[in-house]
């Protein structure tokens, strides 16, 4: 969850590290710090407090940041109040190293009962400083290490959970050393110069050459010596240089008020760029090729189990619809942080599919490990290229959403939508069990979702004023039918999530098994209610939500006068057929969510309490 970034070689250190830190913030807010050695000083200077990184700022001031080499750190708070004393870096208890953390050390209680044993006094409650103790334990005290790199090596054998780190030393101003296990890391390659963060936006405006470092590997990065990778179990390893494919301006606001709002308004291209290269022009056919040599196992297979957190298990549930539909093999959805405690049945014949914006969602991957165990096939939909869940499972599809800085996920999921349709739409191409007539204009609405997305946000304005009208309330209602069904779910969470407005997601026909009774003049009520997908029932419960007097929000087919002529708000989304719907409806969901935050003075890209790549359990 939080945001570490490092940097060593001849440049100003602290100006690098508070850049990256902003660019990182979406990991987490709750506190943030960074740590720097001087030339010659042969002392590390630790400024943190808890806040955001404009919080920090305020705090340092004046003071001293000289230093070439240094670590930063953005907190999501797990083991500790978010206060000053458990903000990183961590100090070894004779200040002659310091760490940063991101993940959690799970077999931290008995580390640090054996630490204080010894003596070792702790100043924080956090689990990292535990490990910086276990690290200067070890330095000083086994006979057999004679130097930092390989007592990180060492203490690491003796950590249970998820880690990545950078420690310094403050004896060493030309060098530092990471490592990771479960949590992301990616090494900066420059002139003379390196950098470290938990993902590329620090670093790519100074270089496009980055090392992924692999789980179990520690890396010390001299600045004046090309990079050494070791296990922890000091196995050597060649570094795999890659070029960076990002932009500066791809993570910066580009004119918007908010990451959010652009990233809203990005979808169009999110979508074409996911499209792009895998259905043939002329033929329509698609080509996925991260699971070309999978595909006849997977149409084989007794049935598909999409594991995902959040947003992306919406996405999952839309595409269970999609792919029962149209290739007519059975899919199950789980929530990946359940699926790994219920011992679940999982044979050789299953595909295992792992959906995950970031690629680290710390519960999928788990869970992942226990499909991968039972022998199942396993395929992965993220965004972060080279992130852990590609890496893990045996092929997959990269949605190409683009750096997705807001926390509340939007265009990940439209994107993830698109390439559960593309797997669909393949699989029945497989199978034959979509007639060709109907392939080939789904492909057609899909191919040009973009443009009409385009038009449906022209309507940004109307829904700012309907936005202004439900600003005050404290509960809503959003329902949905079939595959809006979980379009309602998403757009609720969207609310809950910026808007701190308690919003539930229900199958309009459960309405009346429950939630019915919360409906009186001031419950607001958002329904999908486009054509083609249980339309008349949808009239129906619309029908039973206005008897009692619900205020009503329905997202129609452009050209509706039935459901216009009863709800009290109406947002036209372009004429589909309803296997494309959600691409159409989540957006004036995700508009409306935007604008009721920003007029409750939320703040829209940081909502409190969460962060944006889940790492943690």
């Amino acid at each position: 969850m939080c945001g570490i970034v490092a940097y060593v070689g001849n440049r100003r250190a602290f100006p690098i590290l508070i850049k990256g830190l902003q660019r990182l913030e979406y990991r987490g807010y709750d506190s943030a710090g960074v740590g720097l050695i001087a030339q010659d000083h042969n002392k590390i200077t630790v400024y943190k407090q808890s806040g955001k990184v404009s919080d920090l700022l305020d705090y340092i001031g004046e003071k001293d940041t000289n230093g070439s080499i240094g670590i930063g750190h953005t907190r999501w708070a797990t083991h500790g109040a978010p206060n000053q004393q458990n903000s990183h870096p961590h100090d070894s208890s004779d200040n002659s190293f310091s760490l940063i953390h991101n993940g959690i050390i799970e077999n931290y209680a008995s580390l640090k009962s054996m630490l204080e044993q010894k003596g070792y006094i702790f100043k924080s409650d956090t689990d990292s400083e535990v490990l910086m103790y276990l690290i200067e334990d070890v330095y000083n005290n086994d006979s057999e290490v004679n130097d930092l790199y390989k007592s990180i090596r060492v203490a690491l054998n003796e950590v249970v959970g998820a880690y990545a780190i950078v420690v310094i030393d403050k004896n060493n101003s030309n060098e530092f050393y990471a490592a990771r296990k479960g949590s992301p890391l990616v090494i900066g390659i420059g002139n003379s110069e390196y950098f470290v963060a938990s993902d590329a936006s620090p670093i790519i405006e100074y270089t496009d050459k980055v090392i992924y470092l692999k789980d179990g590997e520690v890396a010390k990065l001299n600045k004046n010596e090309k990079v050494v990778i070791k296990t922890i179990q000091n196995e050597s390893k060649t570094p795999y240089v890659e070029n960076l494919e990002q932009s500066l301006e791809s993570i910066e606001k580009g004119g918007y008020d908010h990451f959010m709002l652009k990233e809203i308004y990005e979808q169009p291209k999110s979508i074409v760029d996911t499209l792009r290269g895998r259905i043939d022009p002329k033929t329509n056919d698609i080509k996925l090729g991260g699971i070309k040599y999978h595909e006849s196992t997977i149409i084989k297979a007794d049935r598909i189990i999409i594991i995902a957190c959040g947003t992306s298990w919406h996405a999952g549930l839309i595409g269970e619809y999609l792919i029962e539909k149209l290739a007519r093999i059975n899919v199950e959805v789980e929530y990946a942080s359940e699926f790994r405690y219920r011992n679940p049945i999982i044979t050789k014949k299953d595909v295992v599919i792992a959906i995950s914006q970031s690629g680290e969602t710390a519960d999928t991957l788990a869970a992942l490990e226990i499909a991968k165990e039972h022998g199942a096939l396993t395929l992965g939909i993220c965004n972060v290229v080279g992130s852990s869940i590609p890496r893990a499972t045996d092929g997959g599809t990269y949605t190409h959403a683009g750096p997705e800085i807001g926390v509340a996920s939007t265009k990940a999921f439209t994107t993830q939508i698109t390439v559960l349709m593309l797997f669909a739409l393949r699989f029945s191409q497989l199978k034959k069990t979509v007639e060709r007539e109907n392939y080939d204009l789904l492909i057609s609405q899909l191919t040009t979702a973009p443009e009409n997305i385009k038009t449906l946000l022209k309507q940004n304005d109307i829904i700012e004023k309907i936005a202004r009208k439900f600003k005050d309330v404290s509960n809503f209602l959003y329902l949905g039918r079939g595959l809006n069904f979980p379009v309602a779910l998403e757009g609720a969470l969207k609310l809950k999530e910026i808007s701190y407005i308690h919003a539930e997601g229900y199958p309009a026909a459960e309405m009346k098994h429950g939630p019915i009774a919360l409906i009186d003049e001031e419950m607001p009520i958002v329904v999908i209610a486009t054509r083609k997908d249980n339309y008349e029932k949808v009239v129906s419960n619309i029908h039973e939500v206005k008897a009692r007097g619900g205020r009503l929000i329905a997202i129609v087919t452009e050209g509706d006068a039935e459901v216009k002529s009863i709800a009290d708000y109406c947002i036209e989304i372009p004429k589909c057929f309803r296997e494309i719907s959600p691409l159409f409806s989540i957006i004036p969901l995700q508009l409306l969510s935007y604008h009721i935050a920003l007029l409750r003075g939320c703040n829209v890209d940081q909502p409190r309490n969460l962060a944006k790549s889940v790492t943690v359990e």
